[in-house]
């Protein structure tokens, strides 16, 4: 073999290699993207936080409660209350009601931020119906709790002293089809308050 095969077979294997891996980054980039998301509240994305913040400042802040849904989905879904004051520090809940107007069981997630975008970071969830997929039956309707906390580190960010209200936002989609039936053999009552209405 001429050494100008030789190159030529090493550059063959080196592209080779660069469009795997250029692959494998592509695929990697989506959780990688949302792990950062995650770590610093960026795009409004919320911190999940194992326990109540045991700091309560006199700061009060707003909070706007925000619905809404995907053009495929079927479900009424609201705020039961549309704002609400609290201390920084202070451990809240609120409930967002839905209700499924059809005859057939719909297994819904939920997609959430909040805005505006940089105190993400700030905005903390003990406990969330979007934590999980939800299941509701043909006509039933119930109210989904989120307990949480704006963490007093706000207070400390001069890029966030303007701040006074957030608004927490919410986007309920259709569940992968092929898991929609599985979760509807699964449903059971985990702690919220479900009705039906006829």
């Amino acid at each position: 073999m001429s050494t100008s095969d030789r190159k030529s077979k090493r550059l063959a294997w080196t592209l080779c290699g660069v469009a795997v891996a250029m692959v494998g980054l592509a695929y990697a980039s989506v959780p990688l993207y949302d792990l950062f998301c995650r770590v610093t509240g960026y795009g409004g994305t919320t911190q999940v936080a194992s326990e109540e913040s045991d700091v309560i400042l006199d700061r009060k802040m707003t909070i706007d409660f925000d619905a809404n849904t995907a053009r495929d989905m079927a479900w009424e879904f609201k705020p039961v209350k549309r704002k609400m004051e609290l201390q920084v520090g202070q451990t809240a809940i609120a409930f967002y009601e839905a209700y499924n107007p059809t005859d057939k069981p719909i297994t819904g997630t939920a997609t959430f931020n909040v805005s505006p975008q940089k105190v993400g970071q700030y905005f903390n969830k003990i406990e969330c119906f979007c934590f999980t997929e939800q299941t509701l039956m043909p006509g039933q309707k119930i109210d989904m709790p989120v307990t949480f906390y704006v963490d007093p580190a706000i207070d400390e960010d001069v890029n966030a002293e303007e701040v006074t209200t957030i608004t927490l936002s919410y986007t309920f989609f259709v569940a992968d089809k092929e898991e929609e039936s599985d979760a509807v053999d699964e449903t059971a009552a985990v702690g919220i308050t479900t009705s039906t209405v006829n």
